[in-house]
């Protein structure tokens, strides 16, 4: 059956730097995206339209980060944006990793979340603060799965979830994105069935795919990398699942982010 709805999230490390580096080609060339969900935007939104502009006409909504060249994030959709919310809670008000909209497609109105949590440092106070995201993040999520709307939650959340997730499971213990109270969070979401992982239910119990590998050395290449890219689905909507694709560059000179883009697809 062939998909009727596409979703692509990404981190680009700033959209301007990634249109240089053409991440706005390769997503013009990826597949019929219906919507973009988009992290680490880093610009304006003018900025942002500018540099989208070679995806075609696209409804934007954007939660912009207070700090200029900090954080942000964004939703791109071919049909209007409604019901914008474009932040967590009060208390993460003008940071720039959530945003969230109805948009109507066909399998009718999709609530659709883009979000980024920030990497911590374990035993610190932007640890604690990490920890407080994810507490709101998670009460946020279980009004979404109480409202009745098929949700999509995706973004870049900064956590391996299991030793499945991660190349050098044994290098990290302890070290932030590898730590079990991080990695309960995940678990809680999809302990009782209103939250599915879309990416872990189509790969199955493998390694990865990653969707994160540093910059430096030769990690890439030997693909010594991190799962901490996510798309949750409410369960109506991920029993539409038909694919997940890992948007990995074919090799590093390609790369335009040190992430891939995931991209979902329902039928």
């Amino acid at each position: 059956m062939a998909a009727v709805l596409a979703v692509c999230s990404v981190n680009v490390n700033g959209i301007r730097a990634a249109h240089r580096r053409g991440g706005i080609d390769w997503l013009a060339r990826g597949g019929g995206h219906d919507v973009v969900l988009l992290q680490e935007v880093r610009a304006s939104t003018p900025q942002l339209q500018e540099a989208t502009a070679g995806l075609g006409e696209f409804h934007v909504a954007h939660a912009e980060a207070t700090a200029a060249g900090r954080s942000g994030v964004a939703i791109l959709s071919r049909t209007p944006v409604r019901d914008v919310r474009e932040t967590l809670a009060e208390p993460f008000a003008g940071s720039g990793r959530w945003v969230e909209a109805t948009v109507d497609t066909e399998l009718g109105p999709v609530r659709m979340v883009s979000v980024y949590v920030h990497t911590g440092e374990a035993d610190s106070p932007r640890q604690d603060e990490k920890y407080a995201f994810l507490e709101a993040m998670t009460e946020r999520m279980a009004e979404l799965a109480d409202a009745g709307v098929p949700t999509l939650v995706a973004g870049d959340l900064n956590i391996a979830h299991t030793a499945r997730d991660i190349r050098n499971a044994k290098g990290n213990v302890g070290k932030a994105g590898y730590l079990p109270a991080e990695q309960e969070y995940l678990s809680r979401w999809t302990a009782d069935g209103c939250w599915v992982d879309l990416g872990r239910a189509h790969a199955g119990d493998v390694d990865g795919p990653y969707t994160w590998w540093t910059w430096r050395g030769q990690a890439f290449d030997r693909d010594v990398g991190w799962r901490i890219d996510y798309a949750f689905a409410t369960a109506d909507l991920a029993q539409r699942l038909a694919a997940v694709e890992v948007g990995r560059a074919p090799s590093y000179a390609e790369r335009w982010s040190d992430h891939a883009p995931v991209t979902v697809r329902f039928s």
